[in-house]
């Protein structure tokens, strides 16, 4: 939800706007990352390692995009269920960047990223703090006294 503070809750206060310059900022970093990754590659042609290893390159870069993607793309819609598995893929998810990047550049053409996990998760809170409040009506101090009405106080001197 960076970029969008708490215009997502109303749609309001330049949502739309917001939501376009970030897919735009997305892609655009999208195809960066590619144009970097290719210099490295030619990087690699030109030092002649070899055939093996850029074909390992390519399936290193191609998995951990992959699996950048899935993880980036399903924290947008959960939570994760073992934050010491998502810990652990962190490396991976670095080296398959163009993978998260991707994937938040999709998801900023639905809604803004991270957006319908948020919602739930705030529809919930609301209804929770509804139901808090409507038991609590009144000022409790106003309220009639029953045998437990004089609890914690001190007695009247008379």
């Amino acid at each position: 939800m960076r970029f969008f503070g708490t215009t997502w809750v109303g749609h309001d206060g330049g949502y739309a706007l917001r939501r376009v310059v970030v897919a735009v900022g997305s892609l655009v970093t999208t195809v960066a990352a590619c144009l970097v990754l290719r210099f490295a590659y030619e990087g690699l042609e030109i030092a002649d390692v070899g055939a093996f290893v850029g074909v390992l390159v390519i399936a290193v870069f191609s998995v951990s995009g992959a699996i950048a993607f899935r993880g980036t793309w399903d924290g947008f819609q959960r939570r994760p269920a073992d934050p010491a598995r998502e810990e652990a893929l962190r490396s991976v998810r670095m080296i398959g960047f163009i993978g998260s990047l991707l994937a938040y550049f999709l998801r900023s053409l639905v809604e803004a990223p991270g957006e319908g996990l948020r919602r739930v998760e705030y529809e919930t809170a609301l209804v929770q703090y509804e139901r808090r409040r409507s038991a609590r009506t009144g000022n409790p101090a106003a309220r009639g006294g029953g045998s437990g009405s004089s609890k914690g106080r001190k007695p009247k001197r008379p």
